[in-house]
């Protein structure tokens, strides 16, 4: 399904300076397939019914129509043929006073198909097209002024303004004198689009949502929406609303418009004016949405937009997703690290040392790798049970293969033959690969996590863990170089000496890293 209108108006500038009367060429295009059927395309002020100005053909396929009483106000198709673009040429007024402008036009496809009111980019006298969404746009006029007097604002960061901080994300609501109507802003930096959504709860699914993003063009457009579940919105008809400026400025997408649409979290539910606001954004393909790239924005608490007030911050992560983080750091960072670490080295480093009949590597070894299991089982539950569906991207693949080669793991440890058997170099092999396996992919994982809930501007926190995995490294190498040193001298080894303290000096370290970690996630 398109994101947009299988139609779409575009508007040319025809003159150079700000002479009157001022003159665009219109090209109604892109149909996939062909339209049908076009009936007449017109002229109005941004919010108003009388036609204005007057069109000149372009080429044989199109004719002149009178509308509202004036000759040559609308121009339509001469045939039934099938056609993917109208061309013509619109001029303005010589006199009266001259506000924003749209082109309105339906397509017609077959009996059944059909959009009515397709609307143009808005243009100004002086012809500059405020939907124009490339690069060269001008900035956004979006502003904090007037949040918290005459209108509602979330942000993050806390209080910033979109006008003068490229990283602002920001969305307001100014209640205007009718009660039911609002102009809304948004503005962020985005690949490909920002949203801003209405929910009854702080979980996706539900939502009443407000797309401004890149179509398949590159241009800049509004686009309504609903969400059901965690699966990518379905668009929906715009609507009693009209966009007042849409841009994208070095990376800022901004939209501004004015909504009389009733906002409902259910399409049946009693309307309401308190709701949790989203502000998410990511990036587009060929016009569709893709799943956003990091954790959305969402206000603290539910925001009544008919009284102006301004949210200092907008709080990300639910706690149950704070938990999957930090229980899968835990298990592979610290517990499963230190396990694997114990028994590649300890087993050497104190030989013969025994704990309830067990050698003390051994149990401390399954103790340790028991417990990470534990916790990847928990971590794989809470998030499912959070999501109740697939979310989609790396992570989620990278953590169900974690989570079964975890389990199966402990499975094959419990089938293994004894040490004295001929064929127990296969186990020991094997089960050495697949714990090597886990170690690479739940590294991955954890980094793919971290890219998702980290929205600071540094993005320390996979920085941090890129810290981690050098520093785990940087002792395995250790461990590794002491211990073929002190096989040329079998009396170095005492089990105790520098291959405990290069142990002890791991998990300093280590819980150091997952500290910061953890209390990143707790703040994120």
């Amino acid at each position: 399904m398109d994101w947009l209108h299988p139609a779409v108006i575009t508007c040319f500038l025809l003159t150079e300076k700000m002479l009157r009367p001022v003159q665009h060429r219109t090209l109604l295009q892109r149909a996939a397939p062909a339209i049908k059927k076009e009936t007449p395309s017109r002229a109005r002020l941004v919010g108003g019914s009388s036609v204005i100005g007057s069109f000149s053909l372009v080429g044989s396929t199109s004719q002149l129509l009178t509308c509202s009483a004036l000759p040559n106000s609308a121009v339509s198709h001469t045939s039934e043929a099938g056609k993917t673009q109208l061309q013509s040429k619109w001029k303005a007024p010589t006199s009266g006073k001259l506000n924003n402008i749209e082109f309105r036009a339906t397509f017609v496809r077959n009996y059944t198909t059909f959009w009515v009111g397709v609307k143009s980019a808005q243009i100004t006298y002086n012809g500059t097209a405020t939907g124009a969404g490339s690069s060269n746009s001008t900035s956004s006029s979006i502003s904090s002024a007037g949040c918290g007097s005459s209108k509602t604002c979330v942000s993050q960061p806390s209080d910033c303004d979109p006008s003068t901080n490229s990283n602002c994300y920001f969305m307001s609501a100014t209640p205007l004198s009718s009660g039911s109507e609002f102009t809304f802003e948004i503005s962020g930096r985005a690949a490909g689009y920002i949203s801003i959504g209405f929910s009854d709860d702080k979980s996706m699914g539900n939502d009443d949502i407000y797309i401004c993003g890149k179509d398949k063009n590159g241009v800049i457009q509004l686009q309504h929406a609903f969400s059901t579940g965690t699966t990518t919105p379905t668009t929906i008809t715009l609507g009693n609303v009209t966009v007042l400026s849409t841009s994208e400025n070095n990376g800022v997408i901004s939209c501004s418009f004015t909504s009389r649409n009733t906002i409902s979290t259910t399409r049946s539910s009693t309307p309401s004016n308190s709701y949790y606001i989203f502000i998410a954004n990511g990036a587009t393909n060929n016009g569709l949405i893709a799943m956003h790239t990091t954790t959305p924005l969402i206000s603290s608490a539910k925001v009544d937009i008919t009284k102006t007030q301004t949210l200092g911050t907008a709080s990300g992560l639910p706690s149950i997703i704070k938990a999957h983080g930090c229980l899968m750091l835990i298990a592979w960072m610290t517990t499963g690290s230190m396990g694997m670490l114990i028994a590649r080295f300890l087993k050497r480093a104190a030989p013969g040392q025994r704990f309830c009949g067990k050698d003390f590597w051994f149990v401390a070894h399954v103790s340790l790798m028991f417990l990470s299991v534990v916790a990847t089982i928990i971590a794989f539950i809470l998030i499912f049970s959070y999501e109740k569906d697939w979310s989609g991207g790396a992570h989620p693949v990278l953590g169900c293969l974690v989570m079964i080669l975890s389990f199966a793991q402990p499975i094959g440890a419990m089938f293994r033959c004894s040490p004295q058997e001929e064929r127990r170099f296969i186990f020991n092999w094997a089960h050495a690969i697949n714990a090597l396996a886990i170690k690479g992919l739940a590294v991955a994982a954890i980094f793919t996590g971290l890219l998702l809930v980290d929205s600071s501007d540094s993005q320390w926190m996979p920085k941090v863990m890129g810290g981690f995995v050098a520093w785990e490294a940087v002792l395995f190498l250790c461990q590794d170089f002491y211990h073929k040193y002190s096989q040329k001298d079998m009396e170095d080894v005492d089990g105790v000496g520098t291959g405990l303290l290069l142990l002890l000096l791991f998990f300093v370290g280590n819980l150091a890293f997952l500290v910061a970690l953890l209390v990143g996630i707790g703040k994120a």
